[in-house]
């Protein structure tokens, strides 16, 4: 089996590059272009102008470019982190430092974390520091079924991290949905598909008044206060949205956002999957899908894409009882996109993605299993020049990234977590009571 994992929920050519970009080449490498493809040894890879030029054996490094000795090395794409919350917490301990959920906000699906991401958040530099260069982040679910939209980042230091703002929406289903809507998937199902109804009363009431239903409705005179929407009365009297909420869901409605909808359950997968029936333009993602090998031929057959927890193999809740960690190789051999995300309890260090991957790798070769084959990201000629130098087999828990590159430009590998360990390594012992001498 050849596969690829889907590591990116946008496509990283479209993105605009900096004016600071540089030129390098990294030789004499074991390259992994990210195609499914075995590593090449004694390779190059050639980034000029933020882009990667070329990539492989024999490449040849262009007159006067700055060239960085990978002998005995491993270069791989930048890896994408997808499901995360980095930048918006600083101390998951403490509240006030805490951006993820909004349990007492009037505010649903009209919640955006592309203001609030803080480029200066460690868990971004450390996440840096793992060869993560970009990433999903995404809001967590506080009082009602809808998150919020999340949004795309870049992890380069020094500059506004949202490349792709209002990226997704994110809902709630299965148990957490039920717990979130009054107790019952029922109540869940309900929810939505009101909430999906009335932004296409919105996105009606904009044909009827020529305002654009763009994925940046949420602008001054867009439908949450243009009098010429306001005044028609397109909403019935028993709704559960606010105006701002029902603005939010048009772009979700239209096809013009992604919803990404988080189910573990097999009959959750495809009660998720029927929504297209009633909602045909909706672009779906299926989050979590603990159980989607199950139904895999069905996911395959609507064309969804799936990201997916890599090591949930454990029985620990009533949706997750056929848990098994072949549950990505069994989707992608049946010919579902799969991207490893969902890091459950460590969204804010995804930093472990080598590790799911090397897992999942682990796991073909074993018999009676399903894995993936190698490959993350891609170095094709005008991908990003995200590169990451490892100093060894980077799905190895012993290697760590060297150098990171985003974009041609080399970014600092400190963080607190380096900082404190430096610190501590070479500690003067001479001033310390004797009762604290190691």
């Amino acid at each position: 089996m050849s596969a690829r994992l889907l590591l990116a929920a946008a496509s990283l050519l479209a993105i605009a590059l900096p004016s600071s970009a540089q030129d390098i080449a990294i030789t004499h490498a074991t390259v992994a272009l990210g195609d499914g493809s075995a590593p090449i040894e004694g390779a190059t890879v050639v980034v000029r102008g933020g882009r990667v030029v070329s990539a492989g054996a024999g490449v040849a490094v262009p007159a006067g470019m700055r060239a960085v000795d990978g002998t005995g090395m491993w270069v791989t794409p930048g890896l994408f982190a997808s499901i995360t919350n980095l930048g918006l917490s600083d101390v998951d301990a403490v509240d006030e430092s805490s951006d993820v959920s909004a349990d007492g906000s009037p505010f649903s699906a009209a919640l955006d974390v592309s203001p609030v991401i803080n480029s200066a958040a460690q868990d971004i530099a450390i996440s840096r520091a793992g060869g993560i260069t970009r990433a999903s982040v995404t809001p967590e679910a506080g009082s009602e079924i809808f998150a919020g939209q999340g949004a795309l980042i870049n992890l380069g230091l020094g500059r506004t991290p949202v490349t792709d703002p209002r990226a997704f929406q994110l809902v709630e289903l299965g148990e957490r949905g039920a717990q979130l809507s009054g107790g019952s998937r029922t109540s869940a199902h309900a929810m939505l598909r009101n909430a999906l109804i009335e932004a296409s009363s919105f996105a009606a009431a904009a044909q009827l008044t020529g305002i654009p239903a763009s994925r940046d409705l949420q602008t001054p005179g867009d439908l949450t206060t243009d009098p010429r929407v306001a005044g028609r009365g397109v909403r019935e009297t028993d709704v559960m949205l606010t105006r701002f909420d029902a603005a939010a869901l048009v772009p979700v409605v239209s096809g013009q956002q992604k919803l990404y909808v988080r189910v573990q359950r097999a009959s959750d997968i495809l009660a998720a999957l029927e929504l297209t029936e009633i909602f045909p333009d909706l672009d779906l993602v299926l989050v979590g899908a603990t159980e989607g090998w199950m139904v895999a031929d069905a996911i395959a057959a609507a064309g969804v894409p799936v990201i997916a927890a890599a090591l949930n193999d454990l029985p620990e809740s009533f949706e997750r009882l056929a848990a098994t960690q072949s549950n990505i190789g069994r989707m992608v051999d049946a010919g579902v996109t799969v991207g490893i995300g969902g890091y459950e309890s460590s969204g804010d260090h995804p930093r472990s993605l080598p590790q799911m991957a090397g897992n999942l790798v682990a796991v073909a070769r074993m018999p009676g299993a399903a894995g993936l084959t190698e490959g993350t990201g891609t170095l094709a000629a005008g991908a990003p020049g995200d590169v990451v130098l490892w100093d060894g087999d980077p799905l190895e828990l012993s290697s760590a990234p060297v150098r990171v590159f985003i974009e041609g430009v080399e970014q600092p590998l400190d963080n607190h977590q380096t900082r404190l360990r430096d610190r501590y390594r070479s500690l003067d012992e001479s001033t310390l009571p004797r009762g604290m001498v190691r």
